[in-house]
């Protein structure tokens, strides 16, 4: 007798069939495939900045990830206590009614189907969005094609984070079962305990041995970083200078950023080149990490280094409170120099081996230490001169350096005290003055740029002509800060996660796409990776301010004798500066 042969499955059946077994070994919860796709959905909308594909990648992944935990939440709440409640009948009814295994797998093929070809769709919309802020920033239009690769490393990690869920859950269940089976201790005791355990465990491992090991090695890293020193960078031999040879300040301790700071001046010549007036060399003084012991040492050897230069005799004393590694913006200590002919002074003290983002995150405290350590110091020296023999006091930070010298103040009263002027530049949203400012401010202004009591005292400026508003009296001493709408680094708070802030309810900023939207959790994560790309974009936006803190220097403490010819040649003065710096540093 022989056989019938048996026919191959059609293409729909071999689909079905690797299907189920994709099921079988992923076990995907389908719920939370649908609501990590929403999700997914919300985090490729535009944010602050212009985002690459390796950047979309990963702030969508982790926002479907935290969709698909929601989803897997939801479905486990109705099943733990929406669907008992309902009438035995209807449950009974429902179940009959259920599809068979054929369509329940059609349907999860379309659900699957459905979400990859939406997200693939979603992200050449996005390319478009993508388009649109680039082109508002004047930066190189982005291809769709190569930004449909956001969807396959978003997939991975995707693939990765439950990943390591589920490792955990199996460590969970493997505590609970030992503990249960071989120590006899009751499940409804150990389940708790096996939690409890991993929980501990987890918490003592990222925040006590891994964030130790991780902030450690990272120290000794940038370490080995702050003893390089750039081929431009060169000993100076000017007396005016930290690092000199008669300086307190040995050139082998200011670190790599301080070095660069002391070494790229300009000189009397250049700068009586630029304003077609006799000018001085500039002072700079800089004490880094290496330099003194312990922060009141390092603040201390900067009066001392200011004595030693005879600073207190120049027109303006300016104090700066550096970001992360101990880096002074050039372009911010120039345009002092050029607006007063050299007859300047600076101090900058280091506080950190590590990088801004870094040192936000373990070094916070220290860059309000260090900014509250120099104000006093130095203002108490400065307040033993006679008033009419003092230089004008001024204050500047730029980033995490705005969070440090506001430190040096408890409040508006204190700063009008102690100091002659204060340049803020990108401020982050924890700032505490600038929080109470911007909380406080008048009525009908925006959080992107508000104004407080009138301007009489505190501006804050997008650009130049924002100094100007309002239209009022702006008393001295003066304080301004200067902040992008599209500036990440000003915007991002841990209350995007659950909260929409002001400046997505009122209109966006020039630089800010329209297309913008708040989301739940995604927004925050999309505001956190603008963050990395914060100074990757052309000055004028994000965290990039270039020339307008030679505005803001105008608008806080104007020379005598300014006028718009001497302002347009030290601005050009200042970009040719910053080439030169880009090419050599």
């Amino acid at each position: 007798m022989t056989t019938a042969p048996q026919s191959s499955p059609s293409l729909p059946q071999r689909v079905l069939g690797v299907l189920s077994a994709a099921e079988h070994a992923i076990k995907p919860n389908y719920t939370g495939v649908v609501i990590g796709a929403i999700f997914f959905a919300w985090s490729v909308s535009p944010s602050l900045l212009p985002r690459t594909w390796i950047f979309q990648g990963l702030v969508s992944g982790i926002s479907a990830v935290i969709g698909y935990g929601v989803g897997c939440v939801l479905e486990w709440a109705f099943r733990k206590w929406a669907w008992p409640r309902i009438p035995a009948r209807t449950r009974a009814r429902v179940r009959l009614a259920q599809p068979g295994d054929r369509i329940r797998q059609i349907v999860k093929l379309v659900i699957v189907l459905g979400a990859a070809l939406g997200a693939a769709a979603i992200l050449a919309r996005s390319a478009r969005w993508q388009r649109d802020l680039q082109v508002l920033m004047g930066m190189e239009p982005t291809e769709t094609s190569s930004y449909l690769r956001a969807e396959l490393l978003a997939a991975a990690t995707v693939a990765l984070v439950i990943g390591l869920f589920r490792l955990v859950r199996w460590l969970i269940r493997t505590i609970v079962r030992v503990l249960n089976i071989n120590w006899h201790i009751p499940r409804a005791i150990a389940l708790p305990a096996g939690f409890v355990v991993v929980v501990v465990l987890s918490v003592m491992l990222f925040q006590g041995v891994l964030a130790k090991a991780f902030f450690s090695v990272a120290n000794s890293a940038f370490s080995v970083r702050n003893s390089n020193t750039s081929p431009a960078a060169v000993q100076p031999v000017q007396p005016e200078r930290s690092g000199s040879p008669g300086s307190l300040a040995p050139w082998d301790t200011l670190g790599s950023e301080g070095r660069w700071f002391v070494s790229f001046v300009p000189t009397a010549e250049r700068i009586a080149q630029v304003t077609g007036a006799p000018a001085r060399d500039p002072i700079r003084v800089y004490a880094g990490l290496e330099s003194a012991e312990n922060p009141e040492a390092i603040a201390e050897l900067v009066v001392k280094e200011l004595d030693r230069t005879r600073a207190w005799e120049r027109k303006v004393l300016v104090m700066v409170t550096t970001t992360g590694t101990g880096w002074v913006d050039s372009t911010t200590a120039e345009s002092i120099e050029y607006m007063y002919g050299g007859d300047s002074a600076i101090a900058a003290t280091q506080y950190s081996y590590l990088p801004s983002v870094l040192s936000f995150l373990s070094d916070k405290s220290k860059a309000a230490e260090a900014g509250r350590l120099l104000v006093h110091a130095v203002h108490e020296r400065w307040a033993q001169l006679p008033p009419d023999a003092r230089p004008k006091l001024l204050v500047y930070g730029e980033s995490l350096g705005s969070q440090g010298s506001e430190a040096a103040f408890t409040g508006l009263d204190d700063i009008r005290t102690l100091v002659d002027g204060v340049l803020w530049v990108g401020p982050p949203n924890s700032n505490r003055l600038w929080n109470q400012f911007t909380t406080r401010r008048d009525p009908g202004t925006p959080e992107i740029l508000p104004i407080y009591a009138d301007g009489l005292i505190v501006r804050f400026a997008a650009d130049a002509p924002d100094l100007n508003r309002p239209p009022t009296a702006w008393i001295d001493p003066r304080i301004a800060y200067l902040q992008h709408a599209s500036d990440p680094i000003v915007w991002w708070s841990s209350d995007l996660l659950f909260e929409q802030p002001d400046w997505l309810r009122e209109p966006r900023g020039s630089d800010v796409s329209k297309s913008i939207r708040w989301w739940p959790v995604v927004t925050f994560w999309q505001v956190s990776a603008d963050l990395a790309h914060a100074q990757k974009v052309p000055s004028g936006h994000g965290h990039r301010y270039g020339t307008l803190v030679l505005d803001g220097w105008v608008s806080v403490v104007q020379p005598e004798n300014w006028n718009p010819d001497l302002e347009a040649r030290v601005r050009q003065a200042l970009n040719e500066d910053s080439d030169w710096e880009i090419e050599h540093k």
